[in-house]
């Protein structure tokens, strides 16, 4: 399963979902409407409108006078959100029945795809993935409004881990994933709620909450200097380069 498909059927809110998670589009960023309109062939309303939808997951946000920023997660974002995790995946995980051969052949391919990452020194893709691996685990309950609020909670850890999470810590999640699948292809759905509810300790214990922007990245911001251009997209993708720069808003 591709990580993409933890976004929604907007093919802007799509896109730019994808864009965020993927790491092409990193906490901070600014959005122009205007260019997005522009990138995306339609009217600024439309945009508008799956921007309002973003920020209803709380994935982007929109300041007066100044337009809408990917969002920037704080310390107390971050401890709301695992909490709510906590209590998502770990009640799941310990009152549901052992997975079919189906849904564990699914999970398997996953974790293919997550060593291929790692393979690859993709981190960025690799965050993407581990966070559409919970996702996936609880897309097996059929709870459409669980789903939903997984999805949701996973943009957001998402951003967390981007924005504050090392490399080190990223491949220790994988090997936690590791554990958690063998517990539930052994059926173990104890041991695999208990996994990981310790994972997602670990994982929040290790977040660099104490980095905070850089220096030079708050210098940006107070003079505004991040509205200006600083290239052009090489390749063709939404980042930061290419969609970020728009006074009319």
């Amino acid at each position: 399963m591709s990580p993409r498909k933890l976004t929604m059927q907007d093919p802007i809110e799509k896109t730019l979902l994808a864009a965020i998670t993927e790491g092409r589009l990193t906490p901070g960023s600014r959005l122009s409407e205007n260019e997005l309109a522009k990138a995306f062939a339609v009217s600024r309303t439309k945009v508008r409108e799956a921007l309002t939808r973003l920020q209803s997951r709380h994935v982007v946000s929109v300041q007066p006078r100044r337009g809408w920023f990917v969002n920037i997660p704080d310390a107390a974002e971050a401890a709301e959100v695992f909490a709510a995790r906590r209590s998502v995946e770990y009640g799941f995980l310990a009152t549901a029945a052992p997975f079919g051969s189906t849904e564990v052949n699914a999970l398997a391919a996953h974790m293919a795809e997550e060593r291929r990452a790692i393979a690859q020194e993709d981190r960025a893709m690799l965050t993407c993935l581990m966070g559409d691996f919970h996702v996936r685990i609880v897309e097996q309950s059929g709870n459409r409004p669980l789903i939903e609020v997984m999805r949701n909670l996973t943009a957001r850890t998402i951003l967390i881990s981007l924005r504050y999470q090392s490399n080190r810590n990223a491949l220790a999640s994988h090997e936690d994933h590791c554990a958690i699948f063998d517990a539930i292809a052994a059926g173990d759905m104890t041991t695999a709620a208990a996994l990981s509810r310790d994972h997602l300790d670990d994982v929040e214990s290790g977040l660099r909450i104490d980095i905070g922007p850089s220096s030079l990245d708050t210098l940006r911001h107070t003079l505004r200097l991040d509205q200006v251009p600083t290239g052009a997209d090489r390749e063709g993708t939404l980042s930061n380069d290419t969609i970020l720069h728009d006074r009319d808003i």
